[in-house]
């Protein structure tokens, strides 16, 4: 059957140098092609020899009528692209028909990111929350700072391990996009937040007991490393305090240390 095609190639694909979250879009997204064609070919049997230029342009056009933005079709092309070469260069197909599909041009628009203002209405927030001495405000004004400091993306601070912070050599080891690795600086304000929360740390470490992940660097209050989500909304609790309809997420931070 197509759908058993899918397999090879995505197992294929993990063991590229890429992110995980490309690998889970991309499968993802076949999936939603797998799906689009049996009801394209009216449930009859096909395969992917048969699948033409037409039927990609119909894939597109169902993705565009469920709403999805440019960003998004271009990325489901992409996955079709790529499959579609997989095929060929395996001689289970001729030609690849996705290659003649043109990609939708992306709108340009600027990125978000805070101002010098907001930028210390920020701070300000954050230190008042860490000097009441809990867990959590310690935890979060030290995101805030390594956020703003060093740029890095959402993905290399939820997977700092202890190992990773040097705060002797302010220094950090993150993994990015295709699992690479660099070093990259910590600012002072970044490494005082950095060793008051490892202080916090430490005695969280000690009441949770064997129970808690030592090896993560930012820990939930149960002592696990903290997720994506959670780091999501413990940032953007402040970006909006700071301004509300300013639309501003985790990511403006990184755009806010470029700026």
């Amino acid at each position: 059957p197509p759908r058993s095609t899918l397999f090879p190639y995505t197992t294929l694909f993990r063991s590229r140098d890429v992110s995980p979250n490309t690998v889970t879009a991309y499968r993802r997204d076949l999936h939603e092609l797998v799906t689009f064609l049996a009801r394209y070919y009216g449930g009859a049997a096909w395969s992917w020899q048969g699948v033409d230029r037409l039927a990609l342009r119909g894939y597109l056009a169902h993705l565009q009528r469920r709403g999805l933005g440019k960003r998004s079709i271009g990325r489901a092309l992409s996955a079709a692209r790529s499959f579609f070469r997989f095929l060929h260069r395996n001689e289970i197909v001729e030609a690849n028909p996705a290659r003649a599909a043109s990609s939708p041009k992306l709108d340009r628009h600027l990125p978000g990111y805070l101002d010098r203002t907001q930028t210390g209405k920020l701070f300000e927030l954050a230190l008042a929350r860490a000097m009441e001495g809990g867990y959590t405000g310690v935890r979060d004004a030290a995101i805030l700072e390594l956020f703003y400091s060093t740029g890095m993306r959402l993905s290399e601070l939820r997977g700092l391990s202890r190992p990773d912070v040097d705060l002797v050599s302010q220094q950090a080891k993150v993994r990015g996009k295709g699992r690479k690795e660099r070093i990259i600086p910590i600012g002072d304000a970044a490494s005082l937040a950095l060793r008051n929360y490892e202080s916090k740390r430490d005695d969280l470490i000690r009441s949770v007991g064997a129970k808690a992940d030592r090896n993560a660097f930012f820990l939930s209050r149960t002592g696990k490393r903290l997720g994506v989500r959670a780091i999501q909304l413990a940032v953007q609790k402040y970006l909006d305090a700071v301004d509300e309809n300013a639309g501003l997420s985790t990511h403006a931070l990184r755009h806010s240390f470029a700026t």
